[in-house]
């Protein structure tokens, strides 16, 4: 399978889950994004490293990596493998300079590592054409680009499932240009579905 390399493009408070942060991955030749929540805790992992700060004690993924440079063992990428009911699947590829070795892990806890190890995050063509968002959607016609604010959908009254695809599609746009990320996410899954079912 064809892998499409990632780059982090932000990091940002979650407004619609509490004590939740949303980490948007970008396909690094193209216009698409990969929103996936992430706790606390590795928001913060990611975010301590990706602005060079240094913690007063080591962080998890700080002693992982010292650990895994004590004994010569060096991780050279990270792939974001699978997708399954909104869960994305990660591992880490090592290697010890003989052999490369797979070990499976939390897609949160892989992207803290990358940061530290500076090595690249890959994911599958078919995990971006289900879950990743264009952001230049240029395939709707001007008169069917978003209407109505976007906070509409987040009402508890405006359920997605009321709305038709049209206008869930109109919503992901303005969700997209204002760069509300996790609610472009639930209105993308929401639209998936209605395509599988």
């Amino acid at each position: 399978m064809k892998k499409v390399r990632l780059e982090i493009v932000g990091l940002s408070y979650s407004q619609t889950q509490s004590g939740a942060y949303a980490l948007v991955l970008g396909e690094s030749a193209g216009s698409r994004r990969l929103p996936i929540i992430i706790g606390g805790f590795e928001a913060q992992a990611i975010a301590i490293e990706l602005e060079k700060m240094t913690p007063t004690r080591p962080l998890t993924h700080d002693l992982f990596k010292a650990f895994s440079e004590t004994f010569s063992i060096d991780v050279t990428e990270i792939l974001i493998y699978n997708l399954v009911e909104g869960i994305f699947y990660a591992k880490l590829i090592c290697t010890d300079g003989t052999r490369d070795v797979e070990i499976d892990a939390r897609t949160s806890d892989a992207i803290a590592l990358a940061v530290r190890f500076n090595c690249p995050i890959f994911t599958y063509e078919f995990i971006l054409k289900s879950a990743g968002i264009v952001l230049d959607d240029e395939s709707l016609p001007s008169s069917e680009k978003i209407s109505a604010p976007v906070e509409e959908v987040t009402s508890p009254e405006n359920e997605y499932k009321s709305k038709s695809t049209e206008e869930l599609k109109n919503l992901l746009q303005g969700a997209l240009d204002d760069e509300q990320y996790e609610l472009a996410s639930k209105i993308r899954d929401e639209i998936n579905t209605r395509k599988q079912s």
